[in-house]
């Protein structure tokens, strides 16, 4: 009997929005446990959860008894345990500009505007909900400013980040322009990085992936 796949995650956490998209295009089934970042001052700092991540983040995959984290890894190690189909391409040069591509949104946009940031923003420096949207809208237009230029000057660009199939840099991707539209930020000014978005929404893989689609999504952050 297969092992089964249970993702620890939050419904408007960006990287275990990555990773549900990775599982879906995988085609691979999973338990969903749902961890608030938010109530009760978070889910993720409790004892149990600890045993899990002690970073106390999501998402955290359990794949029979393995303990997987970060959700860069996380992908990389269901590309390679379930290699078809696959996420990165075949050839190193394709292979290391989807990583760039990745790491972009994964290590330099996003880190300044997850839960724990935003947390140390508010409560050690009281900065007022406007300010802290602010901070979030900068950092993302910054790293989009790069990534515009990466993805429209590029031969390499097609119907997704790299080429016409879908792959770990889409899987970034998405849940990052998820964050500017709830934040407000004008992505007129990134007509490819939209047009990306838009194609990558209209699979079942990525569509089914929405945060306002998973069993804990609430009204409420």
């Amino acid at each position: 009997m297969a092992e089964v796949l249970r993702l620890y995650g939050y419904w408007r956490s960006s990287a275990a929005y990555r990773v549900r998209i990775a599982l879906n295009l995988k085609g691979l089934s999973y338990d969903n446990v749902a961890v608030h970042l938010v109530r009760d001052g978070g889910e993720q700092f409790s004892p149990e959860f600890a045993q899990l991540n002690p970073q106390s983040r999501v998402p955290v995959l359990m794949h029979g008894s393995r303990v997987l984290r970060q959700s860069l890894a996380i992908i990389e190690y269901l590309d390679e345990v379930w290699p078809s189909p696959p996420l990165l391409p075949v050839s190193l040069r394709d292979r290391a500009r989807v990583r760039a591509i990745a790491q972009l949104v994964a290590c330099d946009i996003h880190p300044l505007n997850n839960v724990s940031v935003l947390r140390f923003l508010e409560q050690t420096w009281a900065v007022p909900r406007p300010e802290r949207d602010e901070w979030i809208r900068h950092w993302i237009r910054e790293g989009f400013q790069a990534l515009e230029m990466m993805l429209a000057e590029s031969p390499a660009t097609g119907s997704f980040c790299e080429g016409d199939v879908p792959s770990l840099a889409d899987c970034c991707l998405v849940p990052q322009v998820y964050n500017a539209h709830r934040y407000g930020l004008d992505m007129a000014v990134f007509p490819t990085i939209e047009r990306i978005n838009t194609a990558c929404l209209q699979l079942p893989a990525f569509d089914v992936a929405r945060p306002e689609a998973q069993p804990d999504a609430t009204a409420t952050a």
